[in-house]
């Protein structure tokens, strides 16, 4: 790019004091005609994965200095969804995402940075800056911040919900509980299981927008520092070509992440997403496409929490490269990508420089091979992959269920309807004995309208560490679900109930039905007794006529739920 159509070097031209503001924090004469390029991260000691992102920001740092840029070093720090669950917390979460886009947008239009380097490893941090780079369109490339090391025995910070219970039954002391809350997060980097963190972190790569091999890095090794400074150099080199990030995220990039998506068991919460990236390229992305684009795309992984594997064991096996390059007969390898090559051209590249073989020796330590983690298309972990969308007269709009966390046994239910309002009374119905099999817990007015659309994790883990629940009991939620989430978890409900949608109509002893094989969540009978579907239309009728809808009452932050 042109020296005279830097956009550091505008900002200088219109202010004279921009120089010595510069010269302020430590730059020199000759560094002020020098490319300046941001990098923002979501450093901060707010949870595991972003504790460490300080030093990843400071390795990206020295190797812009090398490459004769200005860099400068921003951060806006996300939560962490694990500490915020259960409580009023969770309602700031996905809020947190748009804020964290909006915080990068600002702190590159404001001064004028040429190119951008986002690093964040988690939830709504990966999503939000990934947001940014699409609405910013600048030289750009994203830094994942890379997983964290399993526990003993694969334990994660999800196992402590199940010690917890085991603790209230009596089948476990408070201090082994103990042993295992210390030893559950034995590094830095996102959790371990493809929660929405791991899962965006692949996205990002599977969108171009990170480097070939990047995404779930192990976070405690010097390889994330190696991604650093590569990044980083990537970010100078993409500013002198002019490659920008709208022509990296095409529709045809946004199709291979969402098959990807499939491939790995992907978190429920792409379905927010993913959308949410590709209207800041105005692309439109819908439950359709997730359904559409996937139904030959088997899952080729097995990890936690649905699974087996710690994240760390994906990436060892060779990453979002191994999956891309089985599903390559699928996949557009026409796309350009962040290294400026296509995704055929990285694939070939990997072959070429040993990527793949020392998959292999990584996998040699364990006394494994890659495939014992990823499957071949022939001979997949299943058959069937991905988000499948419902309808019915319980969501006319739509909803999402995680295809790849249930049992076949499970793609049909039918249970009677226990509905709560909010996830704590949930919680504490399901732990109390409340709710038995064959119950269908209904969690309403928890939806982006409502309250910001919190994750319904503590009410499906508890369903799920009780086993007489776990393969006899449904939740179903206009609120989303974390990516640890397993068993028949229908969310993402539309219109949500706080829209008048018709979970605000559902009372106790309905009947509801879900069905994986025909694609429908219906109410099929009410008072405990199956009923005809003009019954049912009329039962509907009656109860709007005489529903009020509660009143929402957003305050501070919160009230940046008005405009979703």
């Amino acid at each position: 790019m042109e020296k005279n159509n830097l956009l550091s070097q505008r900002t200088r031209s219109v202010g004279p004091e921009v120089d010595a503001l510069w010269i302020g924090v430590g730059n020199r004469e000759e560094d002020l005609a020098k490319p300046h390029i941001l990098i923002d991260s979501t450093a901060g000691d707010s949870h595991p994965g972003s504790v460490h992102l300080h030093s990843v920001s400071d390795a990206a740092k020295d190797a812009l200095n090398r490459c004769g840029a200005i860099p400068a070093q921003y951060t806006v720090t996300d939560i962490c969804d694990g500490v915020a669950t259960g409580h009023a917390g969770m309602n700031y979460s996905l809020v947190s995402r748009d804020i964290i886009a909006a915080m990068v947008e600002i702190h590159t239009k404001a001064s004028g940075y040429d190119g951008l380097l986002t690093i964040s490893s988690c939830d709504k941090a990966v999503p939000g800056h990934l947001m940014a780079q699409a609405r910013l369109d600048l030289p750009g490339v994203h830094l994942p911040g890379g997983s964290m090391a399993p526990g003993p025995g694969y334990t994660s910070a999800d196992t402590c919900y199940e010690t917890n219970l085991r603790v209230a039954e009596g089948a476990m002391s408070l201090a082994e509980e103990m042993q295992i809350k210390l030893s559950a997060c034995p590094s830095c980097g996102a959790c371990q299981y493809m929660g929405t963190a791991s899962t965006m972190q692949c996205m990002a790569e599977a969108l171009g927008m990170a480097l070939p091999g990047s995404a779930i890095a192990p976070a405690n090794s010097n390889i994330i520092l190696q991604y650093a400074a590569a990044s980083a150099e990537q970010v100078a080199e993409n500013l002198k070509n002019g490659l920008t990030a709208r022509q990296i995220l095409t529709r045809g990039a946004f199709e291979n992440a969402i098959k990807v998506h499939a491939a790995i068991g992907g978190s429920a919460n792409a379905i927010l997403h993913l959308p949410a990236i590709a209207r800041e390229c105005g692309i439109e992305i819908t439950m359709h496409d997730f359904e559409k684009l996937t139904e030959d795309v088997p899952l080729l992984t097995d990890i936690q929490t649905a699974g087996k594997w710690p994240t760390q064991f994906l990436w060892y096996a060779g990453g979002i490269p191994a999956i891309m390059r089985e599903l390559k007969d699928q996949l557009n390898l026409d796309v350009l990508t962040c290294t400026g090559k296509t995704v055929g051209e990285n694939l070939e590249a990997l072959e070429q420089n040993g990527f793949f073989r020392r998959a292999e020796q990584f996998m040699g330590n364990y006394g494994m091979t890659t495939g014992d983690i990823i499957k071949t298309m022939e001979h997949p972990v299943r058959e069937s992959s991905g988000l499948r969308v419902l309808y019915g007269n319980l969501t006319p709009d739509g909803a999402i269920i995680k295809q790849s966390a249930l049992d076949e046994s499970q793609f049909v239910f039918t249970g009677r309807a226990r509905v709560f309002d909010n996830e704590e009374s949930a919680e504490d119905a399901i732990y109390s004995g409340e709710i038995k099999p064959g119950d269908v817990v209904i969690v309403r007015y928890v939806g982006k309208k409502a309250n910001g659309m919190p994750e319904m994790l503590k009410a499906t883990d508890a369903i799920c560490n009780k086993a007489d629940l776990i393969s006899s009991t449904a939740l179903i939620t206009d609120g989303r679900f974390s990516g640890a989430s397993r068993g028949p978890c229908v969310g993402y409900l539309l219109p949500e109930a706080a829209e008048g949608g018709p979970i605000a109509l559902v009372e106790d002893e309905d009947i509801i039905t879900i069905d994986l094989h025909k694609g429908t969540l219906d109410l099929v009978g009410a008072a405990g007794e199956s009923m005809q579907p003009e019954q049912i239309e009329q039962i509907l009728a009656e109860r709007r006529s005489k529903f009020t809808m509660p009143v929402f009452k957003h305050e501070g932050a919160l009230r940046y739920l008005d405009v979703f």
